[in-house]
């Protein structure tokens, strides 16, 4: 590749020698992948980046999204760039096999990160969001949630976002006042405002789910300090 991106050097040197990621092997999860797995999955990275999120990205900061009071439209290259990221699997770099997915270590899908970033942090920022998204549900939804929901992420047909930021309290997430309360059918009602949502809305995909941070009260009814809750 051209490196026009980031020093491949640079970049084994931190991966084999200092992170030593080729001895993840000795685990169920990463058995059979070797350094060779690894060099064509961040090949796979470089050339997304180089010749799809590269093109666009002084333009992109040149031209920044507009609204025209219903419809927030973007760059016309990020959609294209993000579906080739959704098509190639990387997506998915970090999840199971079973769960479609190469099951790479996150160390060498931080590595491919990188690259994206370098050639346009702005696109890639809505593939990182989904990224997010996805591993959040994957932990913590309903096998129900995650067929809705992660599915078509993976796919490229939604993006995800999380609501952190709030007016008082920007992304300070100690700081948040927005509250989860439960409801007697086990669902929650959700009381607070949010503010600057990365990806919140845009017409790159055909729908954007919302993760919404919120507090759960204590049983006194205040919300807990700090990160609790």
């Amino acid at each position: 590749m051209s490196e026009i991106l980031l020093s491949r050097r640079n970049l084994d040197f931190l991966l084999y020698e200092v992170l030593k990621v080729e001895d993840l092997s000795r685990f169920e999860r990463h058995q059979g992948q070797d350094r060779a797995t690894y060099e064509a999955i961040l090949d796979l990275y470089e050339k997304l980046a180089t010749d799809y999120f590269l093109p666009h990205a002084a333009e992109a900061d040149a031209k920044e999204p507009s609204f025209d009071g219903e419809t927030v439209t973007v760059h016309p290259a990020a959609a294209p760039a993000l579906q080739a990221l959704a098509e190639s699997g990387l997506l998915a770099a970090t999840q199971s096999e079973q769960d479609g997915g190469f099951a790479v270590p996150h160390a060498i899908e931080r590595a491919g990160i990188a690259y994206l970033t370098a050639a346009n942090p702005g696109t890639a920022g809505y593939a990182f969001l989904t990224i997010a998204n996805m591993n959040l549900l994957r932990v913590h939804a309903s096998d129900d949630q995650v067929r809705r929901y992660v599915s078509p992420m993976l796919e490229g047909r939604f993006f995800g976002t999380m609501c952190l930021s709030e007016p008082q309290a920007g992304s300070s997430l100690a700081d948040i006042r927005t509250r989860a309360i439960r409801q007697s059918d086990g669902r929650y009602r959700l009381f607070g405002n949010k503010m600057w949502i990365s990806g919140g809305d845009h017409s790159i995909s055909e729908n954007i789910i919302h993760a919404v941070l919120a507090k759960i009260p204590d049983e006194t009814g205040a919300i807990p300090a700090g990160t609790r809750g």
